[in-house]
């Protein structure tokens, strides 16, 4: 859960918004019990609906342009991945003050896999391949570009910059010189020269279900569309131990390069998300952090 306002323009929400919502787009759902999920999410709040559903409203304008892609590209995707993923019930419309689309979705059991305390790391690695792999070969035309799915020299200037703002926090111990050198490499190596592929590209824990140590679901697509194929390795950094992260790799065979360029994208994302989250967003930050480490003792 966060701490304090994650994001300018954060919109306020609580239970009766919901409760006041549901009543007056979807009828058949009035009375249904409201309860708050924690969530470690950045731009949306998650209130599960009776027993079956879950609404997810975004707290900021950008919010809502990804539920707007979700909605149009969901219900294609689904077919083709060995995953559940969400299933849009209800099409909520701004109301009562709230001033974004909103959305309804099927109720998708299962908890976010916390990294270091995995029951089963190897297999998860496999399941997690097996829903890259089903993403990057979808065909499905009119694909939108995915967020993060350019060069990576796009992130460079954002990326040397949380660099230099982390120096300034004393209490993040990170060694800024080993983290530029990764980040430099990454840089160099070849960029993707086939066509773009289909990525969800946000594969953090917090998007991701597990029960009994598989993966039963993605969430949260968001960012999808299509773009280099390392966009999809961040949880060999985010999620994995040494050992599943090369089951990962294997099962994806995943190139020199290609695999430096995942590396990099996953730590530029976490150098930019823990002085931005450090104060607000303890799950955030804390993940952050862990990817920072899984990339330096890499090596």
């Amino acid at each position: 859960m966060s701490t304090g306002q994650m994001h300018p323009g954060t919109h306020p929400i609580d239970d009766d918004l919901v409760r006041r919502l549901i009543a007056g787009q979807f009828p058949q759902w009035a009375g249904m019990a409201v309860e708050q999920l924690p969530s470690g999410g950045t731009v949306n709040a998650m209130y599960r609906l009776g027993d079956d559903l879950v609404v997810r409203l975004p707290l900021v304008k950008g919010g809502a342009n990804d539920l707007t892609v979700e909605r149009t590209w969901l219900p294609r995707l689904a077919p083709h991945l060995p995953t559940p993923i969400p299933q849009v019930l209800g099409d909520g419309q701004p109301a009562e003050g709230y001033p974004w689309p909103w959305s309804v979705y099927q109720w998708l059991s299962g908890k976010n896999p916390e990294a270091g305390v995995l029951s089963e790391p190897g297999l998860l690695a496999e399941d997690l391949a097996d829903f890259v792999a089903a993403m990057r070969s979808i065909t499905l035309p009119g694909a939108p570009r995915a967020h993060r799915g350019g060069p990576v020299a796009s992130l460079d200037s954002e990326t040397r910059a949380a660099i230099e703002e982390l120096r300034g926090i004393p209490q993040e111990d990170v060694d800024y010189d080993a983290a530029t050198a990764v980040w430099e490499e990454a840089l160099r190596a070849p960029g993707w020269g086939g066509p773009p592929v289909w990525l969800h590209a946000d594969l953090m824990p917090g998007n991701l279900l597990v029960d009994g140590g598989r993966l039963t679901s993605v969430i949260d697509f968001g960012c999808l569309g299509v773009g280099d194929p390392a966009c999809d390795l961040f949880p060999a950094w985010n999620l994995l131990p040494a050992d599943a992260r090369e089951i990962f790799r294997g099962a994806l065979g995943a190139d020199d390069a290609t695999w430096i360029r995942g590396r990099g994208r996953t730590l530029s994302q976490a150098l930019i998300a823990l002085p931005y989250y450090r104060k607000t967003n303890p799950a955030m930050a804390h993940n952050a952090r862990h990817v920072i480490r899984a990339v330096l003792d890499e090596g």
